[in-house]
């Protein structure tokens, strides 16, 4: 059994998990592996299981599966059979018995919210309400798995809140309807007594709901395993590093030309 560390861009597909229309992060995967002879039982790679399944238009850094693979299946071999957009980076021999789900110890995910106009210690207050221990029904779709011990941080980055959000698992939504609420408290939107309401027992309905902020300012920060060490490959990790600085470099243009046209460009 071996484990993969990948990273992607998520903004061109359609969430992580499989799902039958495809184009998505994972049948992209499957496709790959299936490409260079892996050996699949029902559907999947024998043993296969991931870290978490991302929402689309969410990137990740560490997203880790793992699966029953060759020797010879390094993270640049995995790579001859994936797009630019996912880039194997790392792997690790793990325990026959190892499940990239469940034996993940924390989890950790970042949001870039544009926030210019936030207040900075509104917004880390509502962080501080939220982290602990609570029952989030009111932040997730999700009926079961709500109750969760979450460590929620915020930082200043020039315009953006980088807002952190740790845990040893999340709900659906549930970083990204934790961010709307922040952000939220921050501008003056919702008052700091709302966070009262919306973590108490009674569900939050109609226009009191939790809407969940927009996918593409999350990613996927880091997976950790305990007693796990993996082992970058410093060519795929250099190659991903190109593509993505590439990637990086049109989104800026194209922030550019958006901002022209609005007439706030230079």
């Amino acid at each position: 059994m071996r484990a993969f560390r990948v990273a992607y861009d998520g903004s061109g597909y359609r969430g992580f998990q499989r799902q039958s229309h495809g184009e998505t992060i994972e049948d992209t995967i499957f496709a790959g592996l299936d490409a260079l002879g892996i050996e699949f039982d029902d559907g999947a790679p024998v043993g296969y299981a991931a870290a978490g399944r991302t929402d689309a238009g969410v990137s990740a850094r560490t997203q880790t599966v793992a699966f029953d693979a060759p020797e010879w299946l390094s993270p640049r071999a995995f790579n001859s059979e994936l797009p630019a957009s996912i880039r194997a980076w790392a792997s690790a021999d793990v325990p026959d018995d190892f499940h990239a789900t469940h034996d993940a110890a924390e989890r950790r995910y970042r949001y870039f919210l544009h926030a210019p106009a936030v207040d900075d210690e509104l917004a880390r207050a509502a962080c501080r309400r939220l982290s602990g221990e609570h029952d989030f029904h009111n932040f997730t779709p999700d009926d079961d798995g709500t109750v969760r011990d979450i460590s929620i941080s915020a930082r200043r980055a020039d315009a953006f809140l980088v807002i952190d959000c740790v845990a040893g698992g999340f709900a659906r939504q549930l970083v990204r309807r934790l961010v709307s609420v922040v952000e939220a408290i921050g501008r003056g939107a919702r008052e700091p007594s709302f966070l009262t309401l919306a973590l108490g027992s009674d569900p939050l309905l109609g226009p009191e709901g939790i809407a969940p902020a927009a996918p593409e300012p999350l990613v996927l920060l880091n997976v950790i395993y305990p007693g796990v060490e993996f082992e970058t490959d410093d060519d795929a990790l250099a190659t991903a590093r190109e593509i993505f600085d590439r990637r990086r470099r049109r989104r800026l243009a194209t922030a550019r030309v958006a901002g022209s046209l609005v007439g706030g460009g230079r």
